[in-house]
């Protein structure tokens, strides 16, 4: 899969979120980090291609898939880790000594504090996705995502990304909550 066929997968109908701007807010994070090898970068750069390549909302194991299609394109001296990353993105648990499972994650939940506009932006654009959802049960759902997010006592694993983003992650997490009902 040529990165044309990635930006296509990314831009497929009915990703609102998961598409292809997510991906450039992704990179853009990563370039703007500092203390990473080469090969950590291009490690984490495959693993953001990657993470979200295969996004049905309607099915729980596109991480899996996702991974299980970089394994037949990533390289094979990368291919463990990348394929552990986006493994990663299911649940966003990453062990304490994870330094590079904690900047993909960070990453991966960079919009969760961003400014508010933004954040509203993008749980409309979630909310799209789940369309197909009735309004009763995404309200729920949605609410129980929020809730585990918000009762974690560190939202994002990499300690800079933590203590730049975590007071309005969690300022955006409380508004969307109120707004659930």
């Amino acid at each position: 899969m040529t990165r044309e066929e990635l930006v296509a997968a990314y831009m497929a109908p009915g990703r609102h979120y998961h598409n292809l701007a997510h991906i450039e807010d992704c990179l853009a994070a990563l370039a703007q980090l500092d203390g990473l090898s080469g090969r950590e970068r291009e490690t984490l750069t495959e693993a953001i291609w990657w993470h979200d390549v295969v996004y049905d909302p309607t099915r729980r194991d596109n991480e899996e898939r996702s991974a299980e299609l970089a394994e037949q394109h990533v390289h094979a001296d990368l291919c463990d880790e990348v394929c552990r990353l986006i493994r990663l993105t299911k649940s966003h648990d990453v062990a304490a000594d994870d330094r590079l499972g904690a900047v993909l994650i960070s990453i991966d939940l960079g919009i969760l504090g961003a400014a508010p506009a933004r954040y509203d932006a993008y749980a409309a654009a979630i909310r799209q996705e789940f369309i197909h959802v009735s309004d009763v049960d995404y309200r729920a759902g949605r609410a129980a995502v929020l809730r585990r997010f918000a009762a974690r006592p560190v939202i994002y694993p990499d300690a800079a990304f933590a203590a730049r983003y975590d007071r309005r992650a969690r300022d955006n997490l409380a508004r969307e909550l109120a707004s659930l009902g």
